[in-house]
């Protein structure tokens, strides 16, 4: 005796009907834009700020009420030498200090990205504990370290002290680059005669160019704007960070958000030609 089974038909799901999961990743892709764009307003509203208040027609010394608006302050910034001379400081040093770091930190990522050596871990540990340790750490050891072999702090202890904490940024950036190359490049151009020298010049420098602008880039904004370390190292040497800390006892004059606005204002520039000549250049 035979038993039918009956089994239910099966539908097939049309082909225009659109997935279920379709619609709630749109609204998830829609939340993560607003949540991008609410954290992008958050960084850059106190810049905003900044710029704004750079119009201030303040009539006191405190400079945190709007009271009008007002040019006055841009054909000013000349009235406080010591300000004009905190910020030739900061820039100086900041020049100083990306110049000598870009240079040995890219011979370092050239080395620790190229070849395997002796202590290579050891140098990664260092690099990667300078980028952590806290500034309030390098600062007092740094200190220390000049009280200890007799050297007077001021210009020249700050621009050591910011070669040595921007060091790991530049190194660890340039051999990022240096590990991404292809070695045929350079084969190829000393198969054709081209000297170690040459080879460098015109075939390996190029193709890590994009990679030291960045790290020195990095190495200028973090010298340029550093507080804690500078604090430490500088004796009675005065740089930007430094003369508002000691301005704000007193009150802020318009003229430190006009050139923290020149300053920012420079930087954008910057980045954005290095982004531009980027991608002319891919």
């Amino acid at each position: 005796m035979s038993t039918a089974t009956t089994s239910a038909p099966v539908t097939a799901p049309s082909a225009g009907a659109p997935a279920p999961a379709r619609p709630r990743r749109r609204l998830l892709d829609r939340l993560l834009k607003v949540y991008v764009w609410l954290i992008l307003a958050w960084l850059f509203l106190p810049i905003a700020v900044m710029i704004i208040f750079g119009f201030n027609d303040t009539k006191s010394k405190s400079n945190v009420t709007w009271q009008g608006f007002t040019f006055k302050w841009w054909g000013m910034l000349d009235q406080d030498p010591k300000l004009i001379e905190a910020v030739v400081n900061s820039l100086e040093i900041a020049v100083l200090a990306t110049v000598i770091t870009t240079v040995i930190g890219t011979l370092m990522g050239l080395a620790m990205g190229r070849y395997r050596f002796r202590g290579l871990g050891t140098v990664n540990l260092v690099l990667f504990a300078a980028i952590a340790s806290p500034e309030l750490v390098m600062g007092s050891s740094l200190l220390s370290l000049f009280v200890s072999a007799g050297v007077q702090p001021g210009f020249v202890t700050v621009v050591i002290a910011h070669v040595l904490f921007s060091l790991s940024f530049v190194a660890i950036t340039v051999r990022a680059r240096v590990v991404g190359l292809d070695p045929s490049i350079e084969e190829a151009a000393r198969d054709l005669g081209a000297s170690t020298w040459v080879t460098f010049w015109r075939v390996t420098f190029p193709m890590i160019l994009p990679g030291v602008i960045s790290g020195a880039l990095l190495a200028f904004a973090l010298s340029i704007d550093d507080f804690v370390i500078t604090q430490f190292t500088s004796g009675a040497l005065q740089t930007f960070p430094l003369w508002i800390w000691g301005a704000t006892r007193i009150g802020v004059p318009p003229q430190v958000n006009i050139l923290g606005t020149l300053i920012f204002a420079v930087g954008v520039v910057i980045a954005v030609v290095n982004m531009v000549t980027a991608r002319r250049r891919t």
